[in-house]
């Protein structure tokens, strides 16, 4: 308490002109209106600017969250398609609930490391045997397909991306329904090409091309990407069609690989066809 009031007598006059000035401002600022519309205006900004970093901070680190629960939402949207689910009668009436029966289903990964300046190009993905991903599975992202399930581990699987020499994804003008192949030539990480359709029919530019749904990896209209130009085929009746691609490979982050829970039957009937018609 001594050493207090020693302070207090040691330096009352800077003291008590500190308050004196305090008094005087806060009447200043009160009472004239231009320096208390600055004053509030700078604190506003000051406590805005604050308030800005701080969401983008929070934005920053809740955007992993984000867009997994992004993923979440688009899987049950997909569940709930119609391309899900195979239907099991042609009547009109559905009795407890038999007249669809879902066929695909959908696991959320993330893009871990990858290349597209190759031949043949491959992703790898955080995901493997333990979540159910098996050698064939067909993987595609928000926007379009993105390629087929090459190899697993326990815990990862390798993608064999579009972006590769033997892809081969059955497809097909979304309008028309003319089909083909997806091919790519290794020149262009953003164009592909569909190979095997007949030069007497007109494909427009700008027509879009998805998944075929054939195969029994992906489901029928995914996007795959729209008719760039096209180009006859030298001495074949076909046409030379150049894709411009849906995804961009070469930022390829979050993707939903697909499981065909009726793979397994097509795969074992498609078994017994044989090889020459004649048998």
């Amino acid at each position: 308490m001594r050493n207090f009031l020693a302070f207090i007598r040691r330096f009352r006059v800077l003291l008590f002109f500190a308050l004196l000035q305090g008094f005087a401002l806060s009447i200043y600022f009160t009472f004239v209106h231009f320096p208390r519309s600055q004053y509030l205006t700078t604190a506003s900004a000051v406590s805005g600017s604050i308030l800005e970093v701080r969401n983008d901070v929070t934005k920053h680190f809740n955007l992993s969250e984000n867009n997994s629960n992004l993923q979440k939402q688009n899987i049950a949207l997909m569940d709930s398609l119609p391309s899900s689910f195979i239907q099991l009668d042609n009547g009109l009436v559905k009795i407890n609930d038999t007249l669809f029966q879902q066929q695909y289903e959908y696991i959320p990964a993330i893009v871990i490391n990858s290349t597209h300046d190759k031949r043949n190009n491959y992703f790898t993905l955080n995901i493997g045997s333990k979540q159910g991903i098996k050698r064939g599975m067909g993987v595609f992202s928000s926007k379009g397909v993105v390629g087929v399930i090459h190899n697993t581990s326990e815990h990862f699987s390798v993608v064999k991306s579009c972006l590769t020499e033997s892809i081969n994804i059955d497809i097909m003008v979304e309008k028309s329904g003319q089909f083909g192949l997806l091919k790519w030539d290794g020149k262009d990480a953003r164009r592909g090409t569909m190979w095997g359709v007949s030069n007497d029919t007109e494909i427009k530019k700008w027509s879009n091309v998805v998944t075929r749904g054939g195969g029994g990896i992906f489901p029928r209209g995914i996007p795959v990407g729209k008719v760039e130009k096209t180009n006859d085929v030298e001495g074949k009746p076909l046409w030379d069609i150049t894709l411009k691609f849906s995804e961009n490979y070469t930022t390829l982050q979050r993707v939903y690989v697909i499981k065909n829970l009726l793979h397994s039957e097509q795969e074992e009937l498609e078994s017994l066809i044989p090889n020459d018609p004649a048998q």
